[in-house]
């Protein structure tokens, strides 16, 4: 139909838009009268799930969601923008951690501008670790840093390097962390590593902070190198280096330590493995690291 036949039902819809956002059918109405009405009726229907409706609501809804994306697609001037950006700022952290609301957010980020978006980037800073260690949190996390402006970037990954401890540690804000040393800024990756020396043994033995170490270790930035010659000193002066070496996690790191490091550094993390070989032999991790240190450099 054209817009006869819009201008025909939109009375109706506009009056019961935001439970037919949340039906299972209805949705897929709303979603095509947003493609087809004209400016004054998409700036009419904003306004009424805007401001007289729970846009939040309906964007945590399993059928509101899908319609929401399709409002935020849709938008085409700063007035309707404004209104969106309004309804959705007071519940953002829980649209972030949502099933569904997440995917709005996200949905913002790629359709919205930077500056626009500054509510989201604003919610991400204040609530970091509580959305980093989020199964969908994390995830929403990684895409804000996809499409920051490079002031956003900036500020939001500083924040997100200052909670790198905690955060490696936890099964969702480790991906956040080795996704700030992906991005491959030198300040972040040194503030991160920063944040984590004096705790690398003890993080080398756990599942998920055993992973960002490893990822610290094979960073290639030569201004990383210190860093990275800490981590290796800290494997070799732990007093209780066989346990890194029969840890299944941290078996890894020590693997990428002997890998990465050279010299005189190398030497001394020979020096305190070489006791422990004989029993070591008989285990997989233990003939890998043997291989390692009879590889000579």
């Amino acid at each position: 139909g054209g817009s006869d036949v819009i201008q025909l039902v939109f009375p109706e819809v506009l009056e019961h838009c935001a439970s037919l956002m949340m039906d299972p059918f209805g949705n897929y109405l709303i979603q095509k009268l947003l493609d087809r009405c004209s400016e004054d009726q998409r700036l009419d229907l904003v306004k009424a799930v805007a401001l007289k409706s729970d846009l939040v609501a309906i964007a945590l809804n399993t059928h509101g969601t899908r319609a929401v994306q399709k409002l935020v697609e849709t938008l085409s001037t700063q007035e309707q923008s404004t209104l969106v950006i309004n309804a959705l700022k007071p519940g953002i952290v829980l649209l972030i951690k949502d099933l569904n609301g997440n995917h709005v957010v996200q949905r913002c980020l790629q359709r919205l501008g930077a500056s626009e978006c500054q509510f989201i980037y604003d919610a991400a800073g204040s609530h970091c670790v509580e959305i980093a260690t989020h199964r969908h949190g994390c995830c929403v996390l990684q895409r804000c840093i996809d499409h920051a402006t490079p002031e956003q970037r900036t500020n939001l990954v500083k924040e997100i390097a200052q909670h790198a401890y905690i955060l490696s540690q936890d099964p969702f804000g480790n991906y956040v962390v080795q996704y700030v040393l992906d991005i491959k800024l030198t300040e972040a990756s040194g503030e991160v590593m920063k944040r984590l020396a004096g705790h690398y043994a003890e993080l080398s033995a756990q599942k998920f902070s055993s992973n960002v170490v490893e990822k610290c270790l094979k960073m290639t930035d030569e201004e990383l190198k210190p860093c990275q010659d800490q981590i290796v000193q800290e494997i070799a002066d732990y007093p209780h280096i066989l346990r890194l070496l029969q840890d299944p996690y941290a078996n890894y790191v020590v693997q990428s330590a002997l890998s990465v490091s050279s010299g005189a550094l190398y030497e001394n993390l020979v020096e305190q493995i070489k006791p422990y070989l004989a029993s070591l032999r008989g285990t997989p991790h233990g003939k890998r690291i043997m291989a390692k240190i009879n590889n000579v450099k």
